[in-house]
């Protein structure tokens, strides 16, 4: 289980629905990476889903348990989830994910998210890249004329941020990880996800974006990831 690292305090976005960024570090092929990572917060009545957690310190968790009782996490992306665990031991919460996703700690998924299926809160759908070679999909969110939340599939890093590390921040810029509604090559080939997913995607309606990475993007996100798509696959 990951320690608690630097994060921002806990800002609402939308109604009922909230962002915090925090820091993620990691090794891969043998470099040390620091970037930042967000956590979002949905609220019915009195109930809190945590999507693409992030471990809070203690004044984040008194934040937290301010806007309600934490009742479900959610994994939509098979790379991240080093956090759930936390949050499913302290809370006794239920765990929300795609099928053949592995979970540490010994957890097991309560509920898995399939379209049409069961949901964790009115209002949502899930999508699934089911080419995808690993689990990976999106939750639609039918407010605010529809709010798209992704895990790493879609990213929305315009710039390193204050989580990043000197030398992380100027690798990913020299790779062009940073931009609008972008898809990194390095999701792509690890997922191998078709075309034809995204040209899915393209189908659902939304107006925002909320991504585990990045700022959100607001009021355009459609036609910005539509740019993208066109661009990284052709559709």
């Amino acid at each position: 289980m990951t320690p608690t690292w630097p994060h921002s305090e806990i800002r609402e976005i939308f109604p009922d629905i909230f962002f915090v960024t925090g820091t993620n570090k990691t090794t891969y092929a043998n470099i040390e990476l620091q970037h930042s990572r967000n956590m979002i917060i949905v609220r019915h009545n009195n109930e809190l889903s945590l999507i693409n957690t992030v471990r809070l310190d203690d004044q984040g968790l008194a934040e937290l348990d301010a806007l309600g009782k934490v009742t479900n996490v959610i994994r939509i992306g098979a790379f991240h989830g080093r956090d759930d665990g936390f949050y499913l031991d302290r809370y006794h919460a239920k765990l929300w994910a795609f099928k053949g996703m592995q979970h540490d700690n010994n957890h097991v998924t309560d509920i898995e998210l399939t379209p049409g299926g069961q949901m964790p809160f009115p209002g949502c759908s899930v999508f699934i890249f089911t080419s995808s070679k690993f689990p990976e999909g999106v939750l639609h969110i039918a407010r605010e004329g529809g709010i798209l939340i992704t895990c790493d599939s879609i990213k929305n890093w315009l710039s390193a941020d204050e989580f990043f590390s000197a030398d992380t921040a100027k690798l990913y810029e020299m790779q062009g990880f940073f931009g609008t509604a972008s898809i990194s090559k390095v999701w792509q080939q690890a997922c191998n996800v078709d075309a034809a997913d995204f040209s899915q995607l393209k189908k659902l309606e939304f107006h925002h974006l909320l991504s585990a990475h990045g700022e959100p993007l607001l009021n355009n996100a459609h036609e910005d990831v539509s740019d993208t798509i066109m661009q990284e696959y052709g559709v």
